[in-house]
């Protein structure tokens, strides 16, 4: 069989696609070659396998994030909406079907998500209050009611009633999902001095 590391990309790259449940193991064993057994040698089952690629997948995407909020350390809000713009990126690789599935046939896949999105939530509201501390964010907005009402579970906002990705443009929903909604709550000081970088986001 093929590195561990490939084995757990290539998986994750067939789940997200084509989702958890319709992607069968003997699929995944036809397209790599190798028969069923050999799988199992090193999985208990098709579970373990979901569960351990999509924390492959989503350690790869954390770091991706990491990164970018190091380049934007001194300022937040730059860094939160780099850190959209990454998910939406990653994001529009998966299949609506994928993540649903996920709660309905795989409970311990899905909690490999949602502690995913935990970490990533709490690390964007972390940013918000560093925002405001920094004078960013104006001082009479209440950032934990605006983190659930306009930033909080924004991959069901994409996904819920249809694929927001089948219509308009990653820029598009950047723009309309996160950036507009921080314009709203930053302060004229920091829109002036950071318009030609917002501008950047938005092309």
């Amino acid at each position: 069989m093929i590195d561990k590391n490939q084995f757990l990309e290539f998986a994750i790259s067939k789940f997200t696609k084509f989702g958890s449940k319709r992607f069968t193991l003997d699929d995944l064993a036809n397209e790599l070659g190798v028969s069923k057994k050999t799988i199992y040698q090193h999985f208990s089952n098709k579970e373990a396998i979901i569960c351990e690629s999509l924390e492959f997948l989503l350690n790869k995407i954390k770091l991706e994030m990491f990164e970018g909020i190091a380049k934007e350390k001194s300022n937040p809000i730059l860094a939160i909406i780099l850190v959209y713009k990454i998910g939406l990126d990653h994001l529009k690789t998966f299949s609506p079907t994928f993540l649903f599935g996920l709660k309905k046939y795989y409970p311990k896949a899905n909690d490999v998500f949602y502690t995913f999105r935990t970490e990533i939530n709490t690390l964007i509201l972390n940013l918000l209050i560093e925002a405001q501390n920094s004078g960013h964010i104006r001082k009479n907005v209440k950032i934990e009611l605006t983190f659930e009402l306009f930033l909080n579970q924004f991959e069901l906002n994409i996904f819920l009633k249809h694929n927001l990705f089948e219509t308009y443009s990653n820029q598009d929903l950047l723009q309309h999902l996160i950036i507009h909604n921080i314009r709203g709550i930053a302060t004229e000081e920091f829109l002036q001095k950071n318009k030609k970088t917002l501008e950047l986001f938005e092309k």
